[in-house]
């Protein structure tokens, strides 16, 4: 059977909305066609089982959080100061909370890999990538601060996201 690349691309853009709505338990062919608005079965001809269709989720999160040229090439131009990587760690957190489906499927990810060995696999090698890219364009572009100052703004960015996306209004009211 032919498949269209545009079709697979909306079907896994499906899964990651199926994801964050309904959780991995959720997830099943039917409601991916469902979401995407095709035929019943229009999942499984794109998808050998559930598993793949989990992975290439988590990567589809990736390749749409990816921050492009544009901003790439901008923070080539900043200055190496700590204001410019705090200024690079608001545009991240911007555009990963403007995708909160993304994130919440990605959460929802994570949890399914305690039972999964080989999701948690592909998910530990496809993170541990990212976050290797993020140390060495930080210390190629001589970013203030070293690895380790890397991977704990990671660490802290990772949990502020969770609690913007989790729970909200935790902090809206004064702390005394």
């Amino acid at each position: 059977m032919r498949q269209n690349p545009e079709r697979r691309t909306a079907l896994v853009d499906s899964a990651i909305e199926v994801l964050a709505d309904q959780g991995a338990r959720g997830l099943t062919f039917r409601a991916v066609d469902q979401r995407a608005g095709v035929p019943t079965g229009t999942a499984s001809n794109y998808f050998p089982n559930r598993d793949a269709l989990l992975v290439q989720a988590g990567r589809r999160v990736f390749e749409r959080l990816d921050p492009g040229p544009e901003v790439i090439g901008e923070s080539l131009a900043l200055p190496r100061t700590r204001a410019s990587v705090d200024r690079l760690m608001h545009e991240m957190v911007g555009r990963i909370t403007a995708y909160p489906s993304g994130q919440l499927a990605m959460l929802e990810l994570r949890l399914e890999s305690t039972r999964r060995p080989e999701l948690r696999a592909i998910l530990t090698e496809q993170i541990r990538a990212n976050l290797q890219d993020n140390i060495d364009f930080h210390l190629d572009t001589a970013m203030p601060g070293d690895a380790d100052t890397v991977v704990h703004l990671y660490l802290a960015l990772n949990w502020l996201i969770l609690e913007r996306l989790t729970l909200p209004d935790l902090f809206d009211q004064p702390r005394t």
